[in-house]
């Protein structure tokens, strides 16, 4: 008998990024680096698993926008196209350091690991990571989450309720096309959660969300389990809270795993080391610089001198890792279970996907060193999902969480900053033009259809809290202020041509093409209730 159990939960997420209109367009390498570094990595591991029998229970998010974009035929071609590019540049590599006998052998790897690479994408997966992900859940290894249609930040969308039950709604919606059952879990974007949201998710029948820490601690009245067991809300779904200590083992910059010394640096990369002619078409057709994931040095320390990448040696330290992090969760949940008194404790240590392998890129092999030793190596506690844990414990305590997040602060602060807070009035102005375009159009015609539905396309994509993330960390600022502008000026317009009656078919047919998020949605979802 186990003493508890641990959830582990990864949220995969990345922002609706789709330029048809231009050939190669640099911010589209956020998929593709991650598709290489991490959804493939995660599937032949999550496979490798079940291959040999080891049985492992893992929560995992697939984003909506995330799901779009797996399953978009340009983008999917043009990760193809990358995917040969790299393989050539192994190939190139390879030859180049033919004679290096450091360096070598590290070429090599790279050469045989995008290779393998190439081979699962068009072999095994047959170009969609969707489906196979969705055989693993319907084979009983993954719960997979959904999350706000395109990761809006829900607290902030309180003054138009619609515009927050659009978010939810498109989101389940969306998930039961693509995986043909009803989602039991949801992951709130950035944790964000306020008092009565719950009530939207029961009626979607969403069983459980996620909210940090205090998310749970400071909830009405006062959890008798601390963040170890969930609480359900009035409306009787269950919120489940962040273990801290988890988390800071595997996150934190000073003390987590992935600053390991033996492990690969993310930074140095040769499409900044190497001669500019030589690398020139695998990096921008500009000729600007950047990275291409061939990445020939270790962490080393805190030090600009970095010593030669060793595999092995990084693999082992994966591999020492996962045991440690199962020592300290045998160690946590024997203590938890002492003190809880009648309640299994679970532990649930979510992250963001993109960390294992994009960020730390022994991570993968961290996990599935870990989940092989909580099969085999103890008998503390069993891997959960949270449905899991609601099916074994159906009773427990009702109390209200408080507004909050994650992230710093843990009150919206990165989302609400004046780096960014200009943002709201006008993602706030259209979503209340929104409702109104739906209460006054409830039986448009055929053209005037197709422009409602983009408007709420456009609404819904402006409302992404991944553009407010980025201008207030100071990275792609740009870009994330051009998001927000576009999609918030294609509304007005919109909105515009439908007041007065005059409707652009041929603007609304190319940006119907460009912005060819959720086809199937239906603008009247913004009626007033």
């Amino acid at each position: 008998m186990s003493l508890g159990s641990l959830a582990l939960v990864l949220h995969a997420h990345l922002p609706f990024v789709r330029h048809p209109e231009h050939e190669d367009f640099l911010e589209e390498d956020w998929l593709y680096e991650a598709i290489s570094e991490t959804y493939l990595p995660l599937l032949q591991v999550f496979d490798g698993l079940a291959e040999d029998g080891v049985p492992f229970r893992l929560a995992m998010t697939l984003s909506p926008t995330l799901v779009s974009m797996l399953r978009d035929e340009l983008l999917m071609s043009r990760y193809a196209r990358r995917l040969d590019l790299l393989c050539e540049l192994g190939a190139r590599e390879v030859h180049r350091t033919r004679d290096d006998a450091t360096f070598g052998p590290i070429a090599r790897f790279y050469r045989d690991h995008f290779e393998s690479l190439r081979r699962a994408f068009h072999d095994r997966y047959k170009r969609d990571l969707v489906a196979a992900f969705r055989r693993l859940q319907d084979a009983g290894y993954l719960d997979i989450l959904t999350c706000n249609a395109t990761h809006g930040f829900l607290p902030l969308m309180q003054q138009v309720p619609e515009a927050v039950r659009a978010q939810v709604t498109v989101a389940a919606n969306h998930y039961r096309q693509h995986f043909g059952r009803d989602p039991a879990g949801i992951w709130l974007a950035e944790c964000g959660y306020y008092p009565g949201l719950d009530r939207l998710l029961a009626s979607e029948r969403i069983r459980y969300f996620f909210v940090d820490t205090h998310g749970l601690t400071d909830a009405v009245p006062r959890p008798l389990h601390g963040p170890y067991a969930p609480v359900f809300t009035e409306a009787g779904v269950a919120a489940y809270a962040r273990d801290p200590e988890s988390s800071q083992q595997v996150w934190s910059t000073e003390h987590g795993y992935p600053g390991d010394p033996d492990y690969r640096e993310f930074y140095r990369d040769i499409g900044w080391d190497l001669d500019l002619d030589y690398i020139r078409p695998f990096i921008q057709p500009t000729g600007e610089r950047k990275n291409t994931g061939f990445k020939y040095f270790r962490i080393t320390g805190k030090t600009n001198e970095k010593r030669p990448y060793d595999p092995l040696a990084a693999r082992e330290r994966a591999s020492v890792h996962a045991g440690n992090f199962l020592f300290n969760r045998q160690r946590q949940i024997e203590d938890l279970a002492s003190r809880l008194g009648g309640r299994e404790p679970v532990v649930v240590a979510p992250y963001d996907a993109e960390l294992f392998g994009h960020w730390w890129f022994e991570g993968p092999q961290f996990l599935d060193f870990l989940i092989r030793k909580v099969a085999y190596d103890q008998k503390t506690f069993r891997l959960v999902t949270p449905l899991d844990d609601l099916r074994e414990h159906p009773e427990n305590q009702v109390a209200t969480p408080p507004l909050s997040s994650w992230g710093a602060g843990g009150y919206a602060n990165m989302w609400l900053d004046g780096s960014n807070d200009w943002i709201y009035r006008h993602l706030n102005h259209c979503a209340k033009q929104m409702v109104e375009l739906a209460r006054d159009f409830p039986d448009a015609g055929e053209l005037q259809r197709r422009a409602l539905n983009q408007a709420a396309r456009e609404l819904l994509l402006a409302q992404s809290s991944d553009w407010a993330f980025i201008m207030k960390t100071g990275t792609m600022v740009e870009y994330a202020q051009r998001r927000t502008r576009e999609h918030i000026l294609r509304f007005q317009r919109l909105h515009e041509q439908l007041r007065g009656g005059s409707l652009d078919e041929g603007w609304l047919s190319l940006v119907e093409g460009r912005d060819n998020l959720y086809p199937e949605l239906d603008y009247r979802l913004y009626l007033p209730a």
